[in-house]
């Protein structure tokens, strides 16, 4: 099977740490624009206000629990879980912003 990081750029999808970064900084973002639909839609309580940690900490943990695999197989399962993570929101976003359909619903 061939690997999903082909559609991520090659400085990107072959080194982990930079893979990390971008998952956080993805994390951060969708953890705002959560918190800014809240802020629209109920009483922002300081409940709310932890929404881009909790998703941040959420992709942080993922990457910690997995940082001394050293079975290569699973390490390019990992990163290919990943990769596949950042190329669903890329899709979601440009879907959500262009309002056209680019992926097919069964």
């Amino acid at each position: 099977m061939p690997s999903l990081q082909t559609a991520l750029p090659p400085e990107l999808a072959n080194n982990v740490i930079r893979l990390y970064r971008e998952c956080l900084r993805r994390a951060k973002y969708i953890g705002h624009q959560v918190e800014l639909a809240e802020l629209h839609f109920t009483c922002f309580t300081l409940e709310n206000k932890h929404n881009t940690e909790l998703v941040v900490d959420m992709v942080r943990q993922q990457f910690k629990k997995n940082m001394h695999e050293t079975d290569p197989e699973k390490i390019q399962k990992l990163k290919d879980d990943a990769a596949r993570g950042l190329i669903n929101h890329i899709l979601y976003e440009s879907e959500r912003i262009s309002g056209r359909k680019f992926s097919k619903t069964s």
